[in-house]
């Protein structure tokens, strides 16, 4: 797969989960109204789509080359022995 093409489907793959996610955790909230009459079998439902949203938006990221942890964050920077500079570091 080309690179521009892997990130066109990435993107969508994370676009995707996340309105999967987002449309699970209002669902699940909308559930709690009782004056909606929602059925209460599809609040499980529901509840498996926020993490269904999270497998999409994860696989998103790794086909669209989005996976790697940036050095910017603090604990990598400080703490992983591969971003260190220098080895007198803590």
């Amino acid at each position: 797969m080309k690179r521009k093409s892997a990130m066109v489907v990435g993107n969508v793959l994370m676009g995707l989960g996340l309105l999967t996610m987002v449309g699970g955790v209002g669902y699940s909230i909308l559930n709690q109204i009782p004056n909606l009459g929602l059925p209460q079998f599809f609040a499980h439902g529901a509840i498996m789509s926020i993490f269904i949203g999270a497998l999409l938006w994860l696989a998103g990221a790794r086909v669209g080359g989005r996976e790697r942890v940036a050095d910017r964050y603090y604990w990598v920077r400080h703490y992983d022995s591969r971003c260190r500079k220098n080895e007198h570091h803590p």
